[in-house]
């Protein structure tokens, strides 16, 4: 099996970007990503793009085959690559396997969604809640908030923990994205709290006072409430993966990807076998760290799937950081920071980053590729040498692990 390296990586801001249409944004991001890998329009093989819903969302299908003739990729091939919110980890797993299989020396792999400019209220999120089960969940108004109320829940009564602790991993990410020139959100939650109170809308004494506020922070979906949930955003993100016996040709800083994993778990959350595992995170990252010749002990800086901000807490734990019920208090304590134990989403994670659903799974693997290079700014990690990401499918029940090096 060839070994895969990344060679070039693109990124669009993410946000509420009303000026640019999807394929707008997966142009510039596989542009920018072309561009740092020095290589030719010719050289491509293979294109994978992954994006949940674009039919849906723009009235677009054929996303993959328009890719390639717009930025002149033609006569490369060309797949659309769906698996929900992991539709970009689905599209990175295949463009490996093209290029680990032999059958392509150069792949595009981009990810990108455009969802801001739905006013139709509760669409995005009624979208969304088709990963659900049909009988047994959605026809009773299951969403995937309401999951995520249910795991916060159950979380906090089964170990003892503070919803102030699940706060801090919002105020840790929102800090982070503050130092993203990429980020959705820019802003730390202590400047949202001096606005408004510039503004006269209340007096508080400390942050978690401010989120506790029900008119400024209202619950979402109890005990979750509008600071602990990601943003609906628009943006892409872009990877270009080659051999890597060939990578130092074109970049003087490749990154290796060493492991892979995905596995799966029931749809239906009450057929689980603990509530608060993540059972297939637990599978698909041992698979990329048996793969890579890694243990949770070597990484550096982790890239989790916080869509709510409970999701990093348990996968920190499940992908091997931190014993059961202690990935709140861990991140409560600060292990989580950049310059912590192991630092977590210093991009800003979903919740500041953004979650443009398709390009979140690229988007992970881009920001660990600037940290692998030194060249992530404000939010560098110091001396980072490995990475590893969570990318969640549905709630919990297909998840992808990418592990990645420097070469």
């Amino acid at each position: 099996m060839n070994k895969v390296a990344i060679i070039g990586v693109g990124h669009t801001k993410f946000g509420r970007l009303q000026d640019k249409g999807l394929m707008d944004l997966l142009c510039k991001a596989s542009l920018e990503a072309l561009e740092d890998a020095n290589t030719t329009e010719q050289e491509f093989d293979s294109v994978y793009v992954g994006a949940m819903s674009p039919a849906a969302f723009n009235n677009i299908s054929g996303i993959a085959s328009a890719l390639v003739d717009r930025i002149s990729l033609l006569p490369a091939a060309a797949d659309h690559i769906k698996n929900g919110p992991a539709s970009g980890g689905s599209a990175i797993k295949a463009g490996f396997q093209a290029i680990a299989s032999g059958m392509s020396d150069f792949v595009l792999v981009v990810g990108g969604e455009k969802m801001t400019h739905i006013t139709a209220p509760g669409y995005v999120t009624s979208n969304v809640a088709t990963l659900t089960h049909p009988e047994a969940e959605r026809r009773h108004g299951v969403s995937l908030p309401s999951l995520a109320g249910l795991l916060t829940r159950a979380y906090l009564e089964k170990y003892d923990a503070k919803l102030e602790w699940i706060s801090d991993i919002a105020i840790k990410n929102h800090k982070n994205g503050a130092l993203n020139p990429n980020a959705h959100f820019q802003r730390t939650i202590d400047s949202f709290m001096e606005n408004a109170i510039n503004k006269g809308k209340g007096t508080w004494e400390n942050v978690h006072e401010f989120l506790m506020d029900d008119t400024i922070n209202p619950i979402i979906a109890d005990p979750l409430r509008l600071f602990h949930v990601c943003p609906i955003s628009d943006g892409a993100a872009s990877l270009v993966l080659c051999n890597a016996e060939k990578a130092k040709e074109y970049c003087d800083t490749p990154i290796l990807i060493s492991g892979i994993g995905q596995a799966t778990d029931t749809q239906i959350i009450f057929e689980r076998e603990e509530l608060t595992t993540l059972k297939a995170l637990r599978l698909c990252s041992n698979e990329a760290y048996k793969m890579a010749h890694k243990t949770p002990k070597d990484i550096d800086v982790a890239e989790l799937h916080d869509a709510f901000e409970i999701l990093e807490a348990v996968q920190s734990e499940d992908i091997g950081f931190f014993r059961k019920g202690e990935g709140a208090k861990a991140a409560h304590e600060g292990q989580t920071e950049i310059g912590g134990k192991i630092p977590i989403n210093p991009s800003g994670g979903l919740k500041a980053r953004g979650h443009p659903l398709g390009a979140t799974g690229v988007a992970q693997v881009v920001e660990l590729v600037w940290q692998l290079r030194g060249e992530a700014g404000k939010r560098q990690v110091e001396d980072a040498k490995t990475g590893i990401t969570c990318n969640f499918g549905g709630f919990g029940n297909n998840i992808l692990s990418f592990l990645v090096e420097r070469m």
